[in-house]
């Protein structure tokens, strides 16, 4: 099943007065309730008592001049609604209207500059010694040939021939050799120090 232009429209329309996911599911046929939800969400409907799609937003104004009875109803709608659409104001949109979280904000886009890293002079000189002499002998493997058992620090730039993982033993519970830790995992205390 794909969302054509004409089964979207039908999705927003139905949305728009208030149907419920599953009704617009069977209506549409051929598609889930959940993808009906999904679908919403991917297209920022899914507020419909605040800014939602622009359906959403012209069903409210013509039930209450059509029909006072269901007025009690709505009520309730009204005292949830506040919060959400502050929390959507405050969230930043992708291209497509989706709320970006902070987990997706972490992500660094190809190309751009990597946050600062810890520097050598950061790291202590004995554990740099230890894992220079270690390299040396390093088995050297692929990507492929990682196991669970296998170092996984990586050694060289990924975009040439000449990079590989360490692939010696793992200190219990850690992805890395004895050296490779004495790197990766500093004391709490010096990663304080640094900040300061």
């Amino acid at each position: 099943m794909s969302w054509t232009d004409e089964r979207v429209e039908t999705l927003k329309k139905m949305w728009g007065e208030g149907q419920s996911a599953s009704q617009i599911a069977k209506e549409l046929g051929g598609v889930t309730r959940n993808a009906v939800i999904g679908k919403v969400h991917r297209l920022g409907l899914s507020n419909r008592a605040g800014s939602g799609g622009s359906a959403a937003k012209a069903a409210p104004k013509e039930k209450p001049a059509a029909a006072a009875k269901p007025a009690a109803k709505p009520a309730p709608k009204p005292k949830a609604a506040p919060s959400v659409p502050a929390v959507k104001e405050e969230l930043e949109l992708d291209e497509n209207g989706i709320p970006i979280s902070a987990a997706r904000r972490a992500i660094i886009p190809a190309g751009q500059p990597l946050p600062p890293q810890p520097s050598a002079n950061e790291i202590s000189p004995e554990a740099l010694a230890k894992v220079s002499e270690i390299e040396k002998t390093a088995k050297r493997i692929s990507l492929m040939e990682l196991t669970e058992k296998t170092c996984k620090w990586p050694v060289g730039d990924p975009a040439t021939d000449d990079f590989w993982f360490c692939g010696l033993g793992v200190q219990q519970g850690k992805p890395y050799c004895e050296a490779h830790v004495g790197v990766a995992f500093q004391p709490m205390s010096s990663r304080r120090d640094r900040r300061r």
